[in-house]
């Protein structure tokens, strides 16, 4: 009988622990404004809420097939899911031309000016190697 209870809140404390890591994916996914953020906040719900949601069923059911099978899903899950990410990331990085740019904003200087300076440098396009006086040499 006691066995029973302490299996009940052992399953249920993964299950609210796997639901907790799916919402914060969620809400991460919705909150973030980059891509590359977004595909973190949903990976690391995918290996972490399923983790804990599958490891919670693997004890309701105890050690059967069932746990087997569970447990060989949560391998598929994570060996597929970091492949996927580093696919998604690897196209963001390859179609978004300005991903490697940084903004810093230095102290004292008011935003519209960093504002200026950004919108100046995208005037510009791309660097040639050319500017500001660069001689081409042959």
């Amino acid at each position: 009988m006691v066995w029973e209870w302490i299996r009940f809140f052992l399953v249920a404390g993964l299950l609210l622990v796997g639901m907790f890591f799916e919402a914060l994916a969620v809400f991460g996914v919705q909150k973030f404004k980059k891509a590359l953020n977004r595909m973190h906040a949903a990976a690391m719900g995918d290996t972490l809420g399923v983790l804990f949601i599958f490891l919670g069923l693997m004890v309701m059911r105890g050690f059967t097939m069932d746990s087997l099978k569970l447990f060989l899903v949560i391998l598929f899950f994570w060996m597929a899911s970091p492949v996927s990410g580093h696919m998604i990331s690897r196209l963001e990085a390859m179609t978004n031309p300005n991903l490697g740019e940084i903004s810093v904003i230095r102290m004292g200087e008011k935003k519209e000016n960093a504002e200026s300076a950004a919108s100046e440098k995208e005037a510009r396009g791309p660097r040639t190697g050319k500017e500001d006086g660069e001689n081409e040499s042959i």
